[in-house]
Formats: structure tokens, C-alpha cells, sequence
């Protein structure tokens, strides 16, 4: 099912239908020992999935256990479907509050610092959050509006997702 090498733990699992109610998607449930290997306490991990990096939450599950969120995108990426198998090597993330900052949103917070000040004072989840809003857009002139409009709310000391 397992094993370690130097802190990472590989496992394989299948892809499963899951998530929050109000956002079915796809899962991969953590066994519980790879949790205990993982350290217990470990909220978010890096490592690979069928060769792939990813850096994702370990989110818990009603009843208890966790899994891993897979979205489409990464499920298109290494090419599997709810039902197959998947293999994964992970590791506790050793930065987990880390926020990979699209180049549109860096841009915006140079422009208005102020913005980038109260962007560090929402948390982990909300940064995640608003960093993947600019990011997922297709178009740049999409990319480059949500993060004008997201800045600006921040720099007034509004919430980033609520127009005021």
C-alpha cells in the first residue's frame, strides 16, 4: 500500500467522486497509516501524483480521515478518471502558508503596497483563494481586471471577493 523514503511516503489510491456538497469532484482519500506517516497534524503536502508536483490541503472528511481535492485540470494532466488508480509520493509541505502569487496580482501589489499589506493579513485559505481566482482566468485582460479589481478592494480594506 506504502512506503517511505526519506520522509516521503508514496501510496497508490483511486480517484473517487467527493468533495463538499455544494462542489462535487474528484478525490483521492488519504489511508490513514499514510496520514500517521505523514505526522498526523499535517495540513497541506507536496510531492507528485503519476509524476506530476502538486502542493494541495489535506481536507477533512465527514467522520473523520482526510483527502485530497484533484481537479480537472490536474485530473487532464495526468491523464486519469474517476475509478482508476493513482500513485502519489508526498511529504508534510514545509511551507504551507506559501501563496504562489500570479504575476498580475505581484504586479498590482507593487502598485499599491497598501493592498499587499492587507493581503498577508487574510489567511492562508483566502490568499490560496484569491491567488487561484487571478490565476485559472484564460484570458490575460481577465487576469489582469481581477487583480486591479481584488487590489483595489484590498488597498480600501474591503474583503477581496465582495464588491462594496
Amino acid at each position: 500500500m506504502f512506503g517511505t523514503m526519506s520522509d516521503v511516503i508514496s501510496f497508490e489510491a483511486y480517484l473517487e467522486h467527493g468533495g463538499p456538497s455544494f462542489m462535487p469532484t474528484q478525490i483521492v482519500v488519504v489511508p490513514p497509516l499514510v496520514l500517521v506517516a505523514l505526522g498526523g497534524t499535517t495540513k497541506r503536502v507536496v510531492g507528485t501524483l503519476n509524476g506530476l508536483p502538486v502542493r494541495l490541503g489535506l481536507l477533512a472528511q465527514p467522520g473523520g480521515g482526510r483527502y485530497l481535492m484533484v481537479n480537472k485540470d490536474l485530473c487532464r494532466a495526468v491523464g486519469v478518471q474517476v475509478g482508476q488508480q493513482v500513485q502519489l509520493h508526498l511529504s508534510p509541505d514545509p511551507e504551507p502558508d506559501r501563496v504562489d502569487l500570479p504575476a498580475e496580482l505581484a504586479e498590482a501589489f507593487e502598485a499599491w503596497p497598501e493592498a499587499g499589506e492587507q493581503f498577508e493579513k487574510l489567511s492562508g485559505s483566502m490568499r490560496r483563494a484569491v491567488a487561484q481566482h487571478i490565476a485559472t482566468a484564460r484570458q490575460a485582460e481577465t487576469r489582469a481586471r481581477r487583480a486591479v479589481e481584488i487590489t483595489e478592494r484590498l488597498a480600501r480594506g474591503g474583503h477581496p471577493f465582495r464588491k462594496e
